[in-house]
């Protein structure tokens, strides 16, 4: 019996066993091993030195001629599969099986491509340095006007943990920066940074890893007026926002679940009257109550803004002929005296509002119109109307011009535009045909 080294010490210490004048199958009774290798490493003539395991020769492997070249496959790109390994080594000669490639890859891609270090140090911030901010999705709610999709906005100070939550139904960049607005008069104050996942809110266009993040023009506007930067987290590493995902989880559970909402101002009210009971727990990670810890937090964020920064989209669209603009599948009524068919506008648009602007060395701006809440709505002012002739109506004798930007335009309009045209019934047409 070949004993390792670990065993061949253990062995080693009955030595003063075997000088008291115990027997070789005593010695092999307490160690647990045969008498033979008892002897072999007890008697006089054993060396002193633990046996060296010799390894056992091994016969030249089918896919032995083949590794290096799969290595460097690996080396290139990690995440090679197995199959595609085999698939490009048979017209190469290869002539063996795809179970012999695929024992060797997954025997190399450990060597080659060793995994990632899952492990990592728990960082800490000062009162007041950051907060983290992520979305949540509560699915649809039915209310009065319709069933409704509803999501959850969360902002959490990393110092503290102390957490706020409102529910609106739109992601888009105007209620995304409301939220925030809400948020730092919740505090009373505005944190240093903010983390971020890769938002379209936030970043203007995803990028590979290792480039620079480019940020959404609004963002940085809307920073900069505040007063705090933006963090864009890595993708792929929840754990950059760990305390805000886990705010996620916990006032879904303890605030939605089990219970029916009508709309989204009861959701923020069942929030608010949970809040107290969250505030008052010991966190299990800094082991202090949320709101005393919560107080040096809010004493150290900075000033809110003297002026509410007012988030304003941007959109293009085109006239269509009957003068209605589209957005968010609503219509939004235009002067029809101050546009023509298909003329490119400018929509600014903010949570309350949708001004429509006329683009141009000098923008003018058509009209203003409260923004729909409902998909389909028509906001339109009777107004804007007036005098547009209706499509269809027998009391229409003439041919009048639809639209015209400006006086100017109509003034220089020929007269032709003017002369009455004789209407004919259809028949007519068919009679013609049945003469030719």
């Amino acid at each position: 019996m070949l004993l390792s080294e670990e065993e061949w010490m253990d062995l080693r210490a009955y030595s003063a066993l075997r000088a008291a004048g115990a027997t070789w199958a005593d010695i092999a009774r307490e160690a647990g091993c045969d008498w033979r290798t008892a002897k072999k490493y007890l008697s006089e003539a054993s060396p002193p030195t633990p046996p060296k395991v010799g390894g056992r020769s091994r016969s030249a492997r089918m896919i032995d001629p083949w590794t290096e070249t799969i290595d460097g496959w690996l080396e290139v790109e990690h995440r090679l599969r197995a199959s595609v390994i085999y698939e490009r080594l048979v017209p190469l000669g290869f002539s063996g099986s795809y179970q012999r490639v695929k024992l060797y890859v997954r025997e190399a891609r450990e060597r080659i491509c060793p995994a990632p270090v899952e492990l990592h140090r728990r960082f800490e911030v000062l009162p007041g340095a950051q907060a983290q901010v992520d979305w949540g999705d509560e699915g649809v709610m039915d209310t009065e006007t319709g069933p409704v999709h509803v999501y959850s906005f969360h902002m959490t100070l990393s110092y503290s943990r102390d957490p706020f939550t409102c529910f609106v139904t739109s992601q888009d960049l105007a209620s995304f920066w409301e939220c925030h607005r809400r948020a730092f008069a919740h505090f009373g104050g505005v944190p240093s940074a903010i983390v971020y996942d890769r938002t379209k809110t936030v970043v203007k266009r995803h990028v590979g890893r290792g480039e620079k993040v480019p940020l959404h023009p609004e963002a940085v506007a809307f920073a900069a007026h505040c007063g705090f930067s933006i963090v864009v987290a890595p993708p792929r590493r929840p754990q950059w926002k760990g305390r805000v995902e886990r705010q996620v989880l916990i006032v879904r559970e303890h605030v939605l679940v089990g219970r029916d909402f009508d709309d989204v101002e009861g959701m923020d009210a069942a929030f608010m009257d949970w809040l107290p009971v969250r505030r008052s727990q010991v966190h299990r990670t800094h082991g202090q109550v949320i709101a005393v810890r919560a107080e040096a937090d809010r004493a150290a964020l900075g000033a809110l803004p003297e002026t509410p920064y007012i988030v304003c989209e941007r959109h293009l669209r085109r006239v269509g002929k009957d003068c209605l603009v589209s957005f968010e599948a609503s219509l939004y009524s235009v002067p029809w005296r101050m546009v023509r068919r298909n003329l490119r506008v400018e929509l600014r648009v903010t949570r309350g509002e949708v001004a429509i602007w006329r683009p141009g060395a000098e923008p003018l701006c058509l009209a203003v119109h409260p923004r729909a809440h409902v998909r389909g709505s028509w906001v339109v002012d009777e107004a804007h109307w007036e005098g547009l002739p209706v499509l269809g109506d027998p009391a229409v004798e003439l041919i009048q011009p639809v639209c015209a930007n400006d006086a100017e335009l109509m003034a220089s309009r020929s007269a032709k535009a003017h002369i009455a045209v004789a209407r004919r019934d259809l028949s007519t047409y068919d009679a013609i045909g049945a003469v030719a």
